[in-house]
């Protein structure tokens, strides 16, 4: 099946979506990229799922992405001695480093020096995804005692966030890096950063991956949303991680911080994400509610490349269902005049670059002459994800001899990857551009295409070739 939306999807894959047969079906309904969570599942569990990926790449014929989702570090109390305890509001709770003694009504162990020495008098902890609320009152590098905000019922190993402060810790630990190294073994295309803080955490992946995958940034903490424009300068691409972020702020702000942080990568031309609870209730229905179809049109209706299933694709009782169902609301979406009207008016202007006023210069041509499709023939990708910047009404063809680049394009909005030979020429490389525009269903004889390029051919980051042809 070709693709036919300029937005793409992102489906994860776990017990529900484990065998060949439904990962096919899933690229059949829309899925673009699979995500391999390394929260679950065994290292083999994911290079079984990965190899019948690129089986079923290798029959259909066209690239399919695959995203990597680091786990991250886990902040987590200990273990309580009588089973679940209930915390009361405003009644003090200890938190100290005490991991051998079990907890109880009034402390539990919180193996995480991180934290202590992150803490001051004031700073909120939340725990168990937020459900329970406690303020330090007064604390030093081995404890806090605290005042129970909001109560409830608190059991072994629950979650621990801590909103207010940058903590001390790298957003990988020995369990991600081993993660990642086995993973960029098996040739993964992109790796999700989990517990991003701070540009200085992207940074130290990108030195461990050197290129050998594109990182996309998680933004699930108020640290990283701080620390913006510093983050986007480091990262590839983005996933806007709302569960996470919607724990560690108030869930009133998180929309206008999805839009924020969509605008700055579209400014940019990073790919951007929207994920987590966009169908939600699919994990166990057989359709969303209509809130859930009015939160992936609006995103789709801002211009973002993907939207992302995790529950709903992984574990829940209607996987294939599911993606279908976000194919055909994204499909209904870019279908409605008022789509183009909101990706027109939030367009922003290109940089003062080569590459983006080629991008901007193809965009302005294919709208004067109403061309049929726009190529970009890119080693690295950058001129297909300078095209995809700018939003155009013509489809876009990503044309490489590079098969990562291929499957990394796959995230990229309205961007077709197609696999094609090193061209020599310019004659050769708008005679294979055609060839290609054919086949892949966008033009006929007698239209127009533009194609944009860098030379010299296979040169990274040389986008400075602009080209209108015409199919014969």
């Amino acid at each position: 099946m070709q693709q036919s939306c300029h937005a793409k999807i992102v489906a994860t894959l776990g017990p529900a979506s484990a065998d060949r047969a439904t990962i096919e079906a899933l690229v059949q309904a829309g899925a673009d990229v699979f995500r391999l969570n390394f929260s679950h599942g065994t290292h083999a569990d994911h290079k079984a799922r990965l190899e019948m990926i690129r089986s079923i790449e290798a029959d259909i014929g066209r690239p399919i992405g695959v995203l990597l989702d680091l786990q991250g570090p886990k902040l987590r109390v200990g273990s309580f001695a009588d089973g679940p305890v209930k915390l009361v509001d405003g009644a003090p709770f200890r938190l100290d480093l005490d991991a051998d003694r079990p907890g109880d009504a009034t402390r539990a162990p919180l193996p995480h020096p991180q934290i202590f020495a992150a803490l001051k008098p004031g700073v909120e902890l939340l725990l168990d995804d937020g459900k329970l609320r406690l303020e330090v009152i007064k604390c030093g590098p081995e404890y806090a005692e605290t005042r129970v905000v909001n109560g409830g019922l608190l059991s072994d190993r629950k979650g621990v966030n801590v909103p207010g402060v940058v903590l001390p810790l790298s957003a990988m630990t020995d369990k991600d890096r081993a993660d990642l190294d086995f993973g960029l073994s098996l040739g993964i295309d992109w790796v999700a950063l989990s517990f991003v803080q701070r540009a200085a955490d992207v940074t130290e992946a990108k030195q461990i991956v050197q290129g050998r995958a594109g990182i996309v940034v998680k933004l699930e903490k108020p640290a990283a949303i701080e620390s913006l424009e510093a983050i986007l300068d480091e990262t590839d691409a983005v996933m806007v991680a709302r569960g996470d972020l919607g724990v560690e702020m108030p869930a009133e702000q998180v929309p206008a911080i999805q839009k924020r942080i969509v605008r700055a990568c579209r400014k940019r031309g990073l790919p951007v994400i929207v994920a987590t609870q966009m169908l939600e209730s699919m994990v166990g229905a057989p359709v969303p509610t209509r809130a859930e179809a009015s939160d992936v049109a609006t995103a789709i209706y801002d211009g973002v490349d993907a939207v992302m299933l995790s529950a709903e694709s992984a574990s829940g009782k209607f996987p294939v269902e599911a993606v279908a169902m976000m194919d055909r609301i994204i499909a209904r979406t870019e279908a409605d005049p008022y789509y183009r009207d909101a990706l027109d008016a939030s367009h922003t202007p290109p940089s003062a670059s080569t590459a983006d006023a080629i991008g901007r210069a193809a965009r302005s041509i294919a709208s004067l002459l109403d061309v049929a499709a726009m190529v970009a023939y890119t080693s690295s990708g950058s001129s297909a994800l300078r095209m995809a910047r700018e939003r155009p009404r013509a489809g876009i063809i990503g044309m490489t001899p590079n098969r990562a680049t291929a499957r990394r394009l796959t995230l990229a909005w309205g961007v077709r990857p197609v696999l094609c030979h090193n061209v020599g020429d310019v004659a050769e490389m708008t005679e294979v551009a055609l060839q290609t525009a054919v086949r892949q269903g966008l033009a006929k004889s007698g239209e127009t295409i533009v194609i944009a390029a860098g030379m010299p051919f296979g040169t990274p980051g040389t986008t400075n070739l602009l080209r209108i042809a015409q199919v014969e």
